[in-house]
């Protein structure tokens, strides 16, 4: 159905990307349709298998972050990505993940999730590639699927979610787990969630908005904190949403260098970051004075955020007065291949 001008406002004024006149507004919807030859690399995009949505809704869950389940399926991610130049998406199980108290129901999904993902990628070569979804935080079981997804089923890393039960990413607990990504130099695609037990103020504002950022910072701090980054140097973070807040408060952050002999600037140098939902002069600018631009990757956040936000973040991404044509290629493209090489065009 096409997207009409009323539906297009009110979607940038959902995500906060505003436009400075009528005229760049009209501009950007007339480029809405406009083809370009699939050369991206998108390192946030979701996909929401059968298996996963119908096991979330036998126990009451057919939502995410205030945001309803779209209606997914691999051929409308083909699509959008046609449209919008994406050669391949690395694909993720999204917020709200795979565990609900049940620790055989998540070792269960997130076998059939990531067969899913095996499949998926099977079935089109070099359009997509897979982060494996682990069934923590019972961590024998999420190295057992660990092995099984990398050795196996040859996905291309795994995606962790900020909390799970209200463990923060770079608590002891998951030691072992860290241990083995380690060992593998695997790339892990941090993606946030919201607090465990609902421990943020009751407002109107859907938690994807705010408390996504927010945890996805909690996340960073404590990898910080307990030196997870320092420890683990071999494995490949990638941050979701620029880092959540963490570029513009990183020097409040290093405060922390004082009491626990922490080394935080240098520590978040070394994260990669992606830029969905993130690609405005106010996000970027901070996000560029913290990190080189080699270790920013190109996001979507599709489908969870309509496909005209998509567009949205590539023009964003275009206008930014900070990155010349050698920077914008390798957000686009490669700098995600130094992290998956397999998608190297021969």
């Amino acid at each position: 159905m096409p997207v009409n001008r009323r539906s297009f406002l009110k979607l940038a004024s959902i995500y906060g990307l505003f436009f400075s006149s009528n005229t760049v507004l009209a501009n950007s919807y007339t480029k809405w349709y406009t083809r370009q030859k699939p050369d991206r690399i998108d390192v946030h995009h979701h996909i929401l298998p059968p298996v996963y949505t119908l096991a979330l809704a036998k126990i009451g869950i057919k939502s995410a972050g205030g945001v309803p389940f779209p209606n997914w399926n691999a051929q409308k991610s083909l699509d959008v990505m046609n449209r919008n130049g994406i050669a391949t998406a690395i694909t993720s199980i999204s917020a709200p993940g795979i565990y609900f108290g049940d620790i055989e129901f998540s070792k269960y999904l997130a076998k059939r999730c990531n067969e899913f993902s095996a499949s998926l990628i099977r079935d089109n070569k070099k359009r997509f590639g897979g982060f494996a979804v682990l069934p923590l935080p019972d961590v024998k079981a999420a190295v057992n699927e660990l092995e099984y997804a990398l050795d196996v089923l040859k996905l291309d890393g795994v995606v962790l979610l900020s909390n799970v039960d209200g463990y923060y990413l770079g608590n002891s607990k998951f030691d072992e787990l860290y241990a083995e990504l380690n060992r593998r130099k695997a790339i892990v695609f941090i993606h946030p969630t919201v607090p465990a037990n609902g421990k943020f103020p009751k407002m109107k504002i859907p938690t994807s908005i705010e408390e996504f950022v927010f945890d996805t910072t909690r996340a960073i701090s404590n990898l910080i904190l307990n030196k997870t980054i320092k420890r683990f140097p071999n494995i490949r973070f990638i941050v979701s949403h620029a880092g959540g807040t963490a570029p513009y408060i990183a020097w409040r952050m290093s405060l922390l260098d004082y009491q626990f002999r922490t080394d935080t600037i240098n520590d978040l140098k070394r994260l990669y970051y992606d830029t969905a939902l993130s690609a405005s002069p106010y996000a970027l600018h901070s996000l560029q004075e913290l990190v080189n631009p080699s270790h920013i990757l190109f996001g979507s956040d599709y489908p969870f955020v309509p496909e005209i936000i998509t567009r949205m973040t590539i023009s964003g991404l275009n206008k930014f007065d900070g990155f010349d044509e050698k920077k914008l290629r390798g957000i686009n493209r490669e700098n995600a291949l130094d992290l998956f090489p397999r998608f190297v065009r021969k």
